[in-house]
């Protein structure tokens, strides 16, 4: 049974993540945003597109879909599946992952998965882990312009600051108020190391820009 609610998690997370808002936007605007900038369906493109507001429409979007399926999961695994509730929030977020990245109707061609990624780490609802997160994307990005580099750091911090307090003992399950250990506790690593590996993979063109000191920094004036 728990087996069908982790499959039920993902499906239901990737349907949620169909909702390409860039696409949907650029659309509105009379563009295929993916024949634009990096051709990436997210809010970096989008901004350098479109613009400051569409930027931000594009990012809150795709962070509330996150966040809306993170929601929904914690009520469902509240009521029915106490046991499971981080997994379950974790798996519906990374069905959001996989499907904003590879949305079926958009030719598996969608974004890179940092605004959704960002909306389940805020949907954990841990505040020590948010913290984290936003103040390593703001300082990289603030120092370095390059939003692919504070987007790695991010997933990176997700994946190490979920281990270290989970070593410790610091993450609670809610509803038990018990830290979570055992295969419950791994297996919640093993779902975020997914996001981090999705993230590293959609940014793989970006790494290799970035060794090569060519990629594209935020705000920086078109040649």
């Amino acid at each position: 049974m728990e087996i069908l609610v982790r499959i039920l998690c993902v499906l239901t997370g990737y349907c949620f993540g169909l909702f390409q808002t860039a696409y949907i936007y650029g659309k509105a605007h009379g563009i295929d945003i993916r024949e634009h900038g990096s051709g990436n369906s997210g809010t970096t493109n989008a901004l350098r597109v479109l613009g400051k507001k569409a930027g931000l429409i594009v990012f809150l979007g795709d962070l509330f879909k996150a966040i809306i399926i993170c929601v929904i999961a914690r009520i469902v695994g509240t009521i029915f599946f106490p046991d499971i509730l981080y997994p379950m929030i974790l798996w519906s977020g990374l069905g959001v992952v996989i499907g904003h990245n590879f949305p079926f109707y958009m030719g598996f061609k969608g974004g890179k998965g940092i605004a959704a990624t960002a909306g389940v780490i805020a949907g954990l609802l841990d505040v020590r882990i948010i913290l984290i997160c936003l103040v390593a994307f703001l300082v990289c990005v603030i120092i370095t312009r390059y939003v692919s580099l504070g987007s790695l750091v991010v997933v990176s911090l997700f994946l190490l600051s979920f281990i270290v307090l989970g070593c410790r003992g610091c993450i609670i399950n809610p509803v038990s108020n018990v830290a979570y250990q055992g295969k419950e506790l791994i297996e919640s690593y093993f779902i975020i190391f997914l996001f981090a590996s999705l993230a590293f993979y959609r940014h793989k063109a970006n790494i290799v820009r970035l060794i090569h000191g060519e990629e594209n920094k935020l705000f920086a004036n078109k040649k």
